[in-house]
């Protein structure tokens, strides 16, 4: 991880309110940005922001997620999410979320991100694979 990683440096993503990020349960004319979708969205805009400044065998998984969704976003909206560095306390980063769409904020609230080299996150998977076979 670069030095780079620091508090106050952020990222913004443009994400258009397609079919596949709304819920249908209410029906066609209640299709609205369903939250496990945003929050989907809040995890991608942190993890481009951290693989930026991560070295060529770090990625980042999360650990944490606390949003209030505050308001629907119809289909054909655009959400804009803004993801901005609020501490980095060894491997872990935490985020402050702000999103909005064309209209009004329509969430708030903090996600962290823990950065792991990908060999050992992969052999600590295959692991746990072996184990979990072997438990059958």
């Amino acid at each position: 991880m670069k030095e780079s990683l620091r508090p106050g440096i952020s990222r913004t993503s443009r994400i258009e309110i397609d079919r596949d990020r709304t819920i249908g349960f209410m029906g066609e004319e209640g299709r609205v940005y369903a939250t496990p979708r945003l929050v989907h969205d809040i995890e991608h805009t942190c993890r481009d922001l951290i693989l930026e400044h991560a070295d060529a065998n770090e990625d980042s998984v999360g650990i944490d997620v606390s949003i209030r969704h505050l308001a629907p976003t119809l289909p054909g909206m655009t959400a804009e999410i803004t993801a901005t560095v609020s501490a980095v306390e060894g491997r872990k980063v935490t985020f402050e979320i702000a999103a909005k769409d064309n209209l009004e904020a329509i969430c708030a609230g903090s996600h962290s991100r823990f950065v792991v080299d990908k060999g050992k996150t992969l052999e600590r998977l295959k692991a746990k694979a072996a184990k979990y076979a072997s438990s059958r």
